[in-house]
């Protein structure tokens, strides 16, 4: 159950027949029959009325129960995250498990193909860097942070480090994580070209509930030797696991949104520890949590958790890309693109090579406006902006999904010279095919300009087959937001562009130039992957801040120097990951009733833990701060305030939260709070 609502705890029924700790059963609760796990036996009755204790259903005798490192891993993360025990563990297991009787299950796994073939492939030769890391692996414990540059073959890595351990342990399992569903489909055809198709599932929330029990049943029998799956796969029950490779970890897609708020990352280092697994956390620009868990004993400090591994060179003779700044300052006012890097791309066209521009904002324009009365394109039922969407005239909200037909003319005053205010990829699409018209290929023909994000890629195959253009060469140039920076191994691409990077200088999340500089080096990463266009190969950055830090750390392509920065300016601020921080949000029908409910559940929680003498310190321990509306203050008609919770010690701030839990519950029931939808907590948030 949600932590708003009271069901939470443990339920208590009798069975006839012995069972154990981890078995699936179904159970009758209310009128309905549902899936339940096993999570403890008492050989003694409850100590309830009898009547209300009812009896186990059915069992689900052919599947072996969840092992007891599963169920810690589901309890560690329901505690941790501010969750029911029931609603972690049940979201874990595929939704079409919940649905099956005992009969069909066990028709299901006569089904199974119980053995899974693995055949290994031998991969390339390694480089003197992609070497030295196996080694450290195979002589350290771990946890790792592989910190090896864009094309530096860290992939590679991967593929050699589980082709070790299945060669040495013949029931050996590996888990491989990637943050998007767009990243998988590439992977898994590396990885089932390696070590075979029958070896390999997939898990992601792309596939049918079919493919997802398939796959999760194979996993959890030991047939399936490699998983490969985003953030939901470290739930994926592999009782021989040995080994979990976190990809790109510093991506916030590892976050879960909804629900339990998990971080997939840093659950897997507590999975790793529970099954004696190594853990393989990789990234060309690591979080800045991981860098300080990884960073190097000093004097005075014993260093952190993590072996930081280094592969700072690019496989083969390949170079990272020039990185160009464009001072917009000097450009003419309201320019979108530079004359220089409109001639770049020009020059690179008629060679037959291609170019990416980066612009994160969808759609023709954020907003349309009336120069008249000053009526702007707003969402009536959020605080945001509904987006003009010029191929099918339509103004579009990317919050609540509300969609209208483009206004002829005001609706506030009735001028029809209604314009749109600034950029999205569908209008830069449009002015590089204005711009590049009299550009000709080195075969006669005219430029072919393509754009990849969300609003191309809604129908089911066609990002795939839009990323198949590009790698095949029928695309010169490519506008994309940041799906088309993360990832791809585009092998003719040796021009890359940031069109409008700015914003997320001086954001009010603390942690936007992080993710900035990561974007731009993930993009950048992009430019020269065919080592014979390396040494030629660019990445432009438009800014109107070219002298920023995080730009000259970009040109140097320095992670470790803008880490330094954001550190030394974190831990001034006490910002994680010196600090630890929770969230908890108020949904309501009115700004008011979602701030009263978070500040009295403040003023209660601060009066009750300084009456006691136990409790006391908690309140001086972590700082919690009056409750402010959410940057996105309105989505749905529905109204959001969020209060800040912080605390250097980790262990302080999980008490207080636990505490804070029993007053949410007390303060909502009083009648001053009835205007209150939800409350959630997310702890570690990833914004804030």
């Amino acid at each position: 159950m949600p932590a708003h609502s009271q069901v939470g705890g443990l339920l208590s029924y009798r069975s006839q027949q012995a069972l154990q700790p981890g078995q699936l059963v179904r159970v009758p609760l209310g009128q309905r029959d549902l899936l339940g796990v096993v999570w403890s036996i008492s050989p003694t009755a409850p100590d309830l009325p009898a009547w209300s204790v009812r009896d186990v259903s059915s069992v689900m005798q052919d599947l072996p129960p969840l092992s007891d490192a599963w169920r810690q891993l589901v309890q560690f993360s329901a505690q941790y995250y501010q969750r029911s025990l029931g609603e972690v563990a049940l979201s874990a297991l595929p939704p079409q498990l919940r649905d099956l009787t005992s009969e069909q299950l066990a028709r299901r796994l006569k089904k199974q193909n119980t053995a899974r073939a693995l055949q290994t492939t031998p991969g390339p030769a390694l480089s003197p860097e992609q070497s030295a890391v196996l080694d450290q692996m195979a002589e350290g414990k771990g946890p790792f942070l592989l910190f090896g540059s864009t094309g530096s073959g860290k992939t590679e890595v991967y593929l050699q480090a589980i082709e070790r351990m299945l060669a040495t342990d013949p029931q050996a399992q590996a888990l491989i994580m990637v943050p998007e569903i767009n990243l998988t489909p590439q992977l898994e055809e590396r990885v089932q070209a390696r070590f075979g198709i029958e070896a390999v599932v997939s898990m992601h929330s792309g596939m049918t509930p079919a493919q997802r029990l398939k796959g999760w049943l194979a996993a959890h029998a030991g047939h399936a030797r490699i998983v490969l799956g985003t953030r939901m796969a470290i739930f994926a029950s592999m009782p021989h696991l040995k080994l979990i490779v976190v990809d790109e970890e510093h991506d916030p897609s590892y976050k879960q949104q909804e629900g339990a708020r998990y971080s997939a990352r840093d659950l897997a280092v507590y999975r790793g520890r529970l099954q004696n697994a190594q853990v393989l956390l990789a990234s060309a620009t690591p979080s800045l949590e991981s860098w300080h868990h990884s960073r190097p004993a000093t004097e005075g400090d014993t260093g952190g958790r993590y072996q930081r591994l280094l592969m700072p060179s690019r496989i083969g003779t390949g170079l990272l890309p020039k990185v160009r700044r464009v001072d917009m300052n000097k450009q003419p006012r309201r320019a979108v693109l530079s004359t220089q890097l409109v001639a770049a791309i020009q020059e690179r066209v008629e060679r037959g090579e291609q170019c990416m521009l980066l612009l994160n904002r969808r759609g023709y324009a954020p907003v349309l406006h009336c120069a008249d009365c000053g009526w702007k394109s707003e969402c009536r039922h959020c605080s945001a902006f509904r987006v003009f969407h010029k191929i099918d005239r339509t103004l579009r909200c990317h919050h609540c999904g509300l969609t209208e037909r483009v206004p002829r003319a005001c609706p506030e005053c009735g001028n029809a010279d209604i314009a749109p205010i600034g950029r999205g990829t569908e209008q830069l699409e449009e002015h590089l095919g204005e711009l590049l018209a009299h550009v000709l290929r080195p075969d006669g023909t005219p430029v072919r300009i393509a754009r990849i994000d969300a609003d191309t890629t809604r129908r089911k195959g066609a990002l795939e087959s839009q990323l198949a253009q590009v790698h095949s060469g029928e695309v010169d140039v490519l506008v994309g937001t940041q799906m088309i920076a993360k990832g791809h191994d585009f092998r003719r691409i040796t021009l890359v562009a940031a069109v409008n990077p700015d914003t997320a200088l001086f954001s009010s999340d603390f942690r936007a130039p992080e993710r900035l500089f990561a974007l731009l080096m993930q993009a950048a990463g992009r430019a020269g992957r065919d080592a014979a266009q390396s040494a030629t190969s660019e990445m432009w950055v438009q800014t109107f801040h070219p002298t920023h830090a995080l730009f000259e750390a970009l040109k140097q392509h320095d992670y470790p120097a803008f880490a330094a920065n954001e550190l030394a300016e974190r831990t001034a601020a006490g910002l994680p990951p010196i600090s630890h921080q929770a969230l908890l949000r108020a949904d309501a029908r009115s700004q008011e009733a979602a701030q009263a409910l978070l500040n009295a559940a403040r003023e209660t929680l601060e009066a009750q833990l300084s009456a006691d003498t136990e409790t006391a310190d908690l309140v001086l321990q972590v700082s919690v701060y009056p409750a402010v509306p959410m940057s996105m203050q309105r989505v749905a008609d529905v109204e959001r305030a969020q209060m800040l919770l912080e605390s250097p010690n980790r262990m302080a701030l999980q008490k207080m939260l636990w505490h804070l839990h029993g007053v949410l519950h007390q303060v909502r029931s009083q009648p001053e709070h009835k205007g209150v939808i939800r409350w959630l907590v997310d702890v570690d948030p990833q914004a804030i």
